[in-house]
């Protein structure tokens, strides 16, 4: 896949051009319905799909104290995109001076460099330029005015519910993997890069990774089975997600922690993406470290047989 940074780039491919718009937040399957339309279209037209989102998510921007942890942040986002066989991403930069476009500049600014422009499709509700002023009413004028379509994706409803983001990220914070899964149109994960722990883990002969997450949205704290892919390889293990009240001396901060079986490879520095598989048991604090290892050893069998 080639990943476009600018805008102006989009004057290397072959046109005509069609746009799918959208900050992309999980890539789930009312994103999913956006991309594949555009590519669609553009194919019976013999034209390029190009998938257009936005680095970081304009509302760690615009309103950083009430920004949504993220279902997948860009690094994770990009390789969702890539998976549904995208060939052509435009990340733009979304920044304090990007924010303050007028909407008419940024269809202009696509139109005089997408060669032509033939078509842009976005979900229904999506909203863009200077004070979100641009909406899909706009958008449709402004084709009008420069001879490309707009198509707006209706929601997508799974038993009734609106696939949205948001939705999902209530499900992943309640532990409803499944509902988070069925709205996705794959299981939930998680990528995030290995980095240096306390090395308890391997002291007491559970080595542990543990992960620096890049997506945000977590689930409830606890044990859980689990799958993690590591340079494209699929292994198996035991996560533990908290704040480790047995080891942690009073510290609050969340910790993401997996147990890899039959694992012995220095990972550090390494992404990795894993699934929840079954959550097993809640967080609690053991009277001493030679009950926290009893109860591991418990956790590694009872996670062996999922």
């Amino acid at each position: 896949m080639e990943i476009l940074r600018s805008i102006p780039e989009l004057k290397g491919l072959r046109g005509p051009v069609f746009l799918a718009i959208g900050v992309f937040d999980g890539v789930h399957r009312g994103h999913q319905a956006v991309i594949s339309t555009s590519a669609n279209h553009a194919q019976v037209a013999g034209g390029t799909p190009v998938v257009v989102t936005f680095d970081p998510h304009p509302e760690k921007v615009l309103r950083p104290q009430a920004a949504p942890h993220l279902l997948s942040a860009t690094q994770h986002k990009i390789a969702l995109i890539r998976a549904l066989g995208v060939e052509h991403l435009l990340v733009i930069t979304f920044d304090k001076q990007f924010a303050a476009t007028e909407p008419e500049n940024f269809v202009g600014e696509l139109v005089a460099h997408a060669k032509p422009l033939r078509e842009i499709c976005v979900g229904h509700e999506w909203s863009f330029g200077k004070n979100r002023r641009g909406n899909l009413d706009l958008l449709k004028k402004l084709g009008s005015q420069f001879n490309f379509d707009v198509v707006g994706i209706p929601p997508v409803k799974i038993n009734d519910v609106v696939v949205s983001s948001t939705a999902i990220r209530h499900a992943v914070e309640k532990g409803d993997l499944a509902k988070a899964a069925e709205m996705l149109g794959r299981e939930y994960t998680i990528l995030g890069t290995v980095t240096h722990g306390d090395n308890l883990g391997k002291k007491i002969g559970f080595p542990t990774a543990n992960l620096s997450a890049h997506s945000e949205q977590f689930p409830p704290n606890g044990v859980y089975a689990a799958e993690a892919w590591i340079d494209g390889e699929l292994h198996r293990g035991v996560i533990n997600l908290g704040v480790r009240p047995t080891v942690s001396g009073g510290k609050s901060e969340r910790v993401l922690e997996i147990h890899l079986f039959d694992f012995k490879r220095d990972i550090y520095g390494h992404d990795v993406e894993v699934r929840f598989l079954k959550f097993l048991r809640p967080e609690e604090k053991f009277e001493n470290l030679d009950a926290l290892v009893q109860q591991i050893r418990r956790d590694v069998q009872q996670a062996r047989e999922v």
